[in-house]
């Protein structure tokens, strides 16, 4: 059984502790107990949460464990001597230490980044590269594992971090099977940016949104603005309409920026050749991939691809 210590703190962030449940969810589809999951803490006893939720923990001492993982908080806090004397412990004793959030500032405060790559939530990635200058801080990235250390993005991005714990584990048949559970993208790949596209539209009414999201899920097809207004329950011509009302897009635009970011997070991933990534995506051919990427990102699939390869291989 591999234990999972959690490292809480007052004003830990709850939202980080919804990561365990991938845990919980893994020993459901191995119909055993493979992750058994502990909440730590330096005093032990009750930790209230920055919004007055409490919960139980642990006080952490000389138990070895398989991983480590580090919560975050809203305002960013020094990490207190014996958390970080801990989590060096853990770098030397455990398989893999990991944060959620600004819990990378607790990892980079021990010195457990110096020298890696490392991400956190983005509007703190500026303050955690001026604070720990050692550190190649990659605010546009969802999770990042640089050997033995895992660092991920804000808050719901713990839910991909331990996906990706899990599928290390696992295998790739039990994270799908986790998210499935959990109603969450079985990958969102660490090179996707922490910039939605479907986010950014931000349309006001359900039926707009209700679109969108039939196109993020059916990238391949034609997508067609007739689809998307009968999805939507609206003729095309009011669709077009209310679409470029609400986000300020054409639906056309919108779809390519959806494509353009599923593609280069499998390009990122580097398992899949340009072609196929191209038709996975609903582009059909990668010259019209590249016209795309052109627009949208000002540079070529094939860069991208060159630069997931430079930084995996210095992973």
């Amino acid at each position: 059984m591999k234990r999972i210590g959690v490292l809480v703190f007052p004003g830990f962030q709850i939202l980080d502790l919804a990561a365990i449940a991938a845990f919980e969810l893994a020993n459901m589809h191995a119909g055993k107990p493979v992750y058994k999951v502990e909440l730590l803490s330096e005093a032990g006893g009750l930790v209230a949460s920055s919004s007055g939720v409490t919960t139980g923990s642990k006080r952490f001492g000389r138990a070895r464990f398989d991983t480590l993982l580090m919560t975050g908080a809203l305002t960013i806090e020094p990490t207190s001597e014996k958390m970080c004397r801990f989590l060096r412990a853990g770098l030397r004793n455990a398989r893999r230490v990991a944060s959620i959030c600004t819990g990378a500032f607790g990892l980079a405060d021990a010195g457990l980044l110096d020298g890696r790559r490392a991400t956190t939530h983005w509007a703190f990635a500026h303050e955690l590269q001026q604070r720990h200058p050692g550190i190649k801080v990659q605010p546009d990235r969802i999770f990042i594992n640089d050997g033995p250390v895992w660092t991920s993005a804000g808050m719901t991005a713990g839910i991909d971090l331990v996906l990706a714990l899990v599928e290390e584990d696992m295998g790739v048949e039990a994270a799908r099977f986790i998210a499935k559970k959990l109603v969450v993208y079985h990958r969102r790949a660490g090179g996707q940016s922490q910039y939605s596209a479907l986010l950014e539209l931000e349309p006001r009414s359900d039926r707009i949104q209700q679109a969108l999201v039939h196109a993020r899920a059916n990238l391949r097809d034609v997508l067609s603005v007739d689809e998307l207004a009968e999805v939507a329950h609206l003729s095309p011509r009011q669709f077009s309409r209310a679409f470029k009302a609400e986000t300020g897009q054409s639906p056309a635009h919108a779809v390519e920026n959806l494509r353009v970011e599923a593609a280069r997070a499998l390009i990122d991933e580097g398992r899949l050749a340009l072609g196929v990534v191209a038709s996975e995506t609903g582009f059909g051919d990668p010259e019209r991939m590249r016209r795309a990427f052109l627009r949208t990102l000002g540079q070529p699939p094939q860069s991208v691809r060159r630069v997931a390869r430079q930084q995996g291989a210095t992973a």
